[in-house]
């Protein structure tokens, strides 16, 4: 691995989360060899570059969203994903009860 970070980091700051996520986009390092030198899990740094990912998308945009806008957004895509498993959820329960009576006539 290339890193110049020392393997010992403890606090991992915006601009060391920002350099192990080049690295790794680079290709000079991978997830799970930064995973076993950092003593972080695999998760936690694919969730940096995931979030890496998103930041980039949205500067990317003509008009990027401010990070409040982010958020309320993220949030209403998560209330609606809610609100479908609940309908959802709902729905199989009365079908199910509808089944169970008609088992019973």
């Amino acid at each position: 691995m290339s890193m110049t970070m020392d393997d010992s980091i403890k606090r991992w700051t915006a601009k060391r989360k920002t350099a192990l996520v080049i690295e790794i986009i680079q290709g000079k390092t991978t997830v799970s060899e930064a995973s076993r030198s950092f003593d972080l899990t695999p998760s936690e740094i694919e969730g940096w570059v995931e979030d890496a990912k998103r930041g980039m998308e949205n500067s990317l945009r003509a008009t990027p969203l401010d990070i409040r806008e982010q958020y309320e957004k993220q949030l209403r895509d998560l209330q609606e994903a809610y609100g479908e498993a609940m309908l959802e959820l709902r729905a199989r329960k009365k079908l199910q009860a509808l089944l169970d009576a008609q088992d019973g006539n």
